[in-house]
């Protein structure tokens, strides 16, 4: 009988991760894009982010980031901030760039703490600011808070 109980409760907790995802709500994380920006609104352009569409497990999503951009002295990609609405900490990495980054593209490995929308925001020089979203469905969740379950 102690048998069939350690099944059953091994069985019983696979579904955790799952069941974490409806616990953890999205945030909103306009306060900290104001923050990163200043209060200056970004624009909804020019920010490529490619994520897998589902990603089986959020403890390492693959993510390109492109920002279309000259890379020159006067017009270049300062900083790339990636949130992640329903992350415990929803700033997930910033990266440093300058004008002889050659390319406004990174590529890093995230983890995501279920299915949500990634936020990208790309600070260029003079001040301005560019956003990119993208969608991804995570099967797994990564970044769990125990304490919600």
């Amino acid at each position: 009988m102690k048998r069939r109980r350690f099944l059953a409760a091994g069985i019983a907790l696979t579904g955790l991760p799952a069941m974490a995802q409806r616990f953890q709500p999205p945030q909103d994380i306009s306060p900290l894009i104001a923050k990163v920006t200043g209060g200056v609104k970004a624009e909804r352009r020019g920010v490529e982010v490619v994520l897998p569409q589902i990603a089986e497990n959020g403890n390492a999503v693959p993510l390109i980031v492109r920002v279309a951009s000259p890379m020159t002295e006067a017009d270049h990609v300062k900083a790339i901030h990636i949130f992640a609405e329903r992350n415990p900490r929803p700033l997930v990495a910033s990266f440093r760039l300058g004008p002889h980054s050659g390319k406004a593209e990174i590529t890093t490995r995230v983890r995501l703490a279920g299915t949500q929308t990634v936020t990208v925001i790309a600070e260029l020089s003079g001040k301005r600011f560019l956003m990119g979203p993208a969608y991804v469905l995570v099967t797994a969740a990564a970044c769990l808070d125990e304490s919600l379950l």
